[in-house]
C-alpha cells in the first residue's frame, strides 16, 4: 500500500527574525543616537541682572462672522481695552498681533486698532499671508464687479 502523506502548510508568520533585526537596529540606534547630539561643552558666566527681557506677545483675531478672540479667548470689544490695560500693567513691553478675515468690515478692524491703542499698547503688527495667488492689478475693480 502507498502511504500518502498530507502536508499542512504553516498559517503563522515566524517573528523570530523580524524581532531579531529589530534588536539589532535597537542597540544601533542607542548606540549612535548620543553621538548625534553631542555639543560643545561650556561654562557659561553667571550675571545678577538679565539683559534680555522676554517680550510678551498676544495675538488678537477677528474672524469672519466680527467673532473677536484675545489669544484663544473670545472676548468682545468692550473687554477688550480692560484686557490689554491689565497686560500693559504687568509687563510693560507688550506686542499685539491682529489677525482679521479679508472679508471682516474695515470698519470693524479700525475699530480694534482704536482699542488696542486706547489700551496704551505701541507695539502692533498685522498678520498677513506671503503674496499668493491674490495679486494688485493695475485697474482698480469696478463696484459691483467681481476680480477674475
Amino acid at each position: 500500500m502507498m502511504e500518502s502523506r498530507h502536508r499542512r502548510f504553516m498559517a503563522e508568520i515566524n517573528v523570530i527574525p523580524l524581532v531579531d533585526v529589530v534588536l539589532v537596529l535597537l542597540v544601533i540606534f542607542m548606540i549612535t543616537a548620543p553621538m548625534l547630539y553631542r555639543g560643545i561643552d561650556i561654562k557659561l558666566p553667571s550675571s545678577a541682572s538679565n539683559t534680555i527681557k522676554p517680550e510678551v506677545r498676544m495675538v488678537l483675531t477677528i474672524e469672519k462672522d466680527q467673532k473677536l478672540y484675545l489669544d484663544k479667548d473670545p472676548i468682545s470689544v468692550a473687554q477688550l481695552e480692560r484686557r490689554l490695560r491689565s497686560a500693559k500693567e504687568q509687563n510693560a513691553d507688550v506686542s499685539v498681533f491682529l489677525r482679521a478675515d479679508r472679508d471682516v468690515p474695515y470698519g470693524t478692524v479700525v475699530q480694534v486698532m482704536d482699542g488696542v491703542k486706547k489700551a496704551g499698547i505701541e507695539k502692533m503688527g498685522m498678520v498677513t499671508e506671503p503674496t499668493g495667488s491674490e495679486r494688485v492689478t493695475e485697474e482698480p475693480a469696478k463696484v459691483g464687479e467681481r476680480k477674475r
